[in-house]
Parts: structure tokens; sequence; C-alpha cells
């Protein structure tokens, strides 16, 4: 089965290199991370939280908890977590705090239906605290082969506390082929773009 997953996820093949770009109505991040074993990735992330101007750079493990396979079906349970340091400037001040941060992914998949959850709480120290979650569904209108372009439609809804509009929906549509995958969508409630890329080396 060939599976969008495969190139998203945040934990690659043994010797793998991975280049994830995200950017949301929240945030603008890189994560580069490198695959140690089939389970384990470790990388290197940078944020750029936009309503507060907050720069968070930090070291993020990722860890394969869990992978089932069935007859036309795969789904994965993944841990991440992260420490470094937060900075924003306050007041022509700039503050610097230690960044800490813990989520969890979970995704289900086959050919043509796709489901997923993503889970995060982090830690600025005086800077403030942050939880989001967001859900997603998505449907492939046909179902490519190996080697061709994959096209997806998803919706995603995003929960931020620490956000005015706490609760928005991002319609995107999502496409995939050989080691490349990009997104683009809109935020219906934020009205903000969405566009995220991952490169598997």
């Amino acid at each position: 089965m060939v599976c969008a997953t495969a190139i998203a996820r945040p934990v690659s093949y043994a010797g793998g290199w991975t280049l994830i770009e995200t950017s949301n109505r929240a945030s603008s991040a890189g994560l580069l991370h490198y695959t140690l074993n089939y389970n384990l990735s470790v990388g290197a992330r940078y944020e750029w939280q936009r309503g507060s101007d907050t720069r968070v750079t930090a070291i993020q493990p990722t860890f394969l908890a869990k992978r089932w396979f069935g007859r036309d079906y795969q789904a994965n349970l993944y841990f991440s977590g992260g420490i470094g340091t937060a900075e924003r400037d306050v007041g022509g001040i700039e503050n610097s705090e230690t960044a800490k941060f813990v989520g969890v992914m979970a995704d289900w998949e086959t050919r043509s239906l796709f489901v997923s959850y993503e889970g995060r709480r982090m830690n600025l120290g005086q800077l403030g605290n942050q939880t989001m979650h967001a859900a997603r569904v998505g449907w492939a209108p046909y179902e490519g082969d190996t080697g061709a372009l994959h096209t997806w439609l998803m919706l995603e809804v995003d929960h931020r506390e620490h956000m005015d509009e706490r609760t928005s929906v991002t319609p995107l549509l999502r496409f995939f082929k050989g080691p490349a995958l990009l997104e683009v969508g809109y935020n219906l409630s934020d009205s903000s773009p969405l566009f995220n890329f991952t490169y598997r080396f």
C-alpha cells in the first residue's frame, strides 16, 4: 500500500533524513530530523509563533510507539518531546526562557481514507503555556500507483487555547509523489493560509 504517512511521518527509515516545513494560522516551523532506527528519530526544530513573535529553538526526539498493519490499512502512534530555548522581545528587552514540549500523533489510513490526530503541550516559562489539538479526515479521489502523483482532499479542525479564535477549520489539498509531499489550504475561521512541505532524503 502506498501511504501518505510514509512520506510525512516523523520517523523514517534507519539512516534517513527528513525535512519538514509547516506554516499554519499560529506559526511557521522547520524540523530536520535523522532516523536512528525504525522507531526513533532526533531532529533540530525552529518555530516562529507569529502572534507573540516568539522564537523557539529545540532538539526534538520522536518515538514510534506502535504500528499496525491490516489487509488494507496502516496505523501509527507516535510520541514526541523537545527541549530548547524560547525568545521574545518584551518592551525592548530580549527575554529568554527554557522551552519544553510533549506531543502525541496518531493516524489511520487506507488507499482512499485517512484519519489523524495530533496534540501538543508547550511550556515556555514566563512566556506562557500552549495547548494544541488538531484532527483531520481525508479522502483520495483516485488510487495512484507507486511513483505516481497522489492527491488527497482533507479537512482539519484545530483547537488552540492561547488564541482568540480558539477553534478553526481548514480545508486543504495534499499531494505527494516519490519523496516529496505538499499541502496547501486556507483557514476559514482565521483567514490565513496553510502551507506544509516534506522531503525525505
